[in-house]
């Protein structure tokens, strides 16, 4: 390739789409690919290629993609491997834009001649190669889905501005379905697989220029330009935040990988000196990911690292406030005397006004509005962390709905901790529909506060990640 970046604008926003090796049979990978399509709406033109078919569902079937004669943006290519070098020539003499493999068979079970044979053909034709082993991409604004999963196993995201990529179709659609009951929406879903040929640089490039993008979050097993990742790392946490979790931290890790993806993994050690030094967040395991996405993705940016917590259950706020200590730059904020004046005259004589503030057991949807409202307006508090038990008496829908109502008015971070079952399960929904991050446990609210006060910081020239 000339350029240092390939484009992937056909692939992610294409008008025309083809799909070779759709069949008849409604579990075969091209046939889901092709009802994603359908199920998703995709307004663009869509053909299908299989030249052992005339139609399928009432739709021309061309025996290949040479016989389309209009420009396609996208072919997604659900053949066998040995099949595909052959496939990828005809869509280069088809002047297609670009291509997504989703076929398994290459590298990753040692089949190394047959994927470069593949990327020789596709560079000779300057097209943008995604995959092979991999699900592919999906856009909810554009309405594409090569995913080959069907929508009743996996749940489909909002719309929003959070973009997931993963080197692994498993973490991938896992995280998928995940973020799906979180709250939170999606920009892009890559899954690339091999990284044959397009790689982690080329679509973190790609979505470090997207304005739908606001948060980037990454599942890693290799990087195979080091030095070109160094460079885009410079630049691409300066504008919005990356999440990223890299596998193969020890040796069984890094095998694992090879065979996965055929991907080196390389040092951890290294890796990780990188994503400090540039500023990108580091989740350790999948939980992770999903808190600092969640929270990325709703928080404006804390003017300081102070907190105050606000509780219906004294123990949860001990260890909310023990959570706190801990923590590497986060604190405790302190009540300024005005505010602790007011809070005394609004609140019962059993509550104690201080932080954390335990507003007892009885508390009901007006003594956390009247103690969020007046802290919020505290110039020495920068964070709100609101633990809301809805075991208590008082805690109910009422609660969840006045706390959406305040998150709404609120410019300071505001975060729900709410453990429980079907009953807290039912208001955590509610909470988050209405744009309330909510964590189950004080160790991954203020872990996931802690990463987005630090990335902030890290904005205005203070390395604390």
């Amino acid at each position: 390739m000339k350029n240092k970046f390939r484009d992937l604008e056909p692939m992610l926003k294409p008008k025309s789409v083809a799909i070779i090796g759709v069949s008849r049979d409604p579990n075969k990978v091209g046939n889901i690919i092709f009802q994603n399509y359908v199920n998703a709406g995709y307004s663009g033109k869509l053909y299908l290629v299989n030249k052992n078919a005339e139609e399928i569902n009432g739709i021309k079937v061309y025996k290949s993609i040479t016989e389309i004669k209009q420009s396609i943006d996208l072919v997604v290519i659900a053949i066998p491997a040995p099949f595909v070098p052959d496939v990828v020539e005809e869509c280069g003499k088809a002047k297609a834009k670009s291509i997504v493999v989703v076929s398994g068979g290459f590298a990753e079970v040692g089949e190394v001649a047959l994927q470069q044979k593949m990327v020789d053909i596709a560079n000779k034709y300057n097209i943008p190669l995604l995959g092979p082993n991999c699900l592919g991409v999906m856009d909810p604004r554009s309405r594409i889905d090569t995913l080959f999963l069907p929508t009743y196993k996996i749940s489909r995201s909002s719309i929003g501005g959070v973009s997931f990529v993963a080197q692994s179709g498993a973490v991938g659609s896992t995280i998928l379905d995940l973020i799906s009951g979180e709250g939170f929406g999606l920009s892009k879903f890559i899954s690339y697989g091999n990284a044959a040929q397009v790689d982690e640089i080329d679509i973190l490039n790609y979505l470090m220029h997207d304005d739908e993008t606001k948060v980037v979050v990454m599942y890693l097993e290799g990087i195979k330009r080091g030095k070109e990742f160094i460079e885009l790392a410079k630049t691409i946490t300066k504008i919005k935040p990356v999440v990223v979790l890299k596998a193969g931290r020890t040796q069984a890790g890094a095998s694992a990988a090879k065979s996965h993806t055929a991907s080196l993994a390389g040092s951890y050690e290294a890796h990780e000196a990188v994503f400090r030094q540039f500023g990108f967040t580091i989740a350790n395991d999948l939980s992770e990911l999903l808190y600092y996405a969640k929270i990325f993705a709703s928080e404006p940016m804390p003017k300081g690292p102070n907190i105050s917590v606000i509780t219906d259950g004294g123990g949860t706020g001990v260890l909310t406030a023990d959570a706190i200590g801990s923590s590497q730059h986060m604190k405790l904020g302190t009540f300024s005397d005005e505010v602790a004046k007011k809070l005394r005259k609004l609140m019962p004589i059993l509550v104690n006004i201080r932080n954390p503030l335990d507003l007892a057991g009885d508390a009901d949807s007006k003594r956390y509005s009247d103690a969020i409202l007046t802290l919020k307006d505290d110039k020495n508090i920068d964070m709100l962390v609101v633990i809301a038990l809805f075991q208590t008496p008082g805690a109910d829908s009422r609660l969840a709905a006045e706390l959406i109502k305040i998150k709404q008015e609120s410019e300071k971070p505001m975060i729900v901790i709410s453990m429980g079952s079907q009953y807290t399960t039912m208001h955590k929904i509610m909470m988050e529909s209405g744009g309330i991050p909510v964590y189950d446990s004080p160790s991954s609210a203020i872990s996931s506060l802690s990463a987005l006060y630090d990335y902030y910081e890290f904005k205005k020239g203070n390395n604390y990640i």
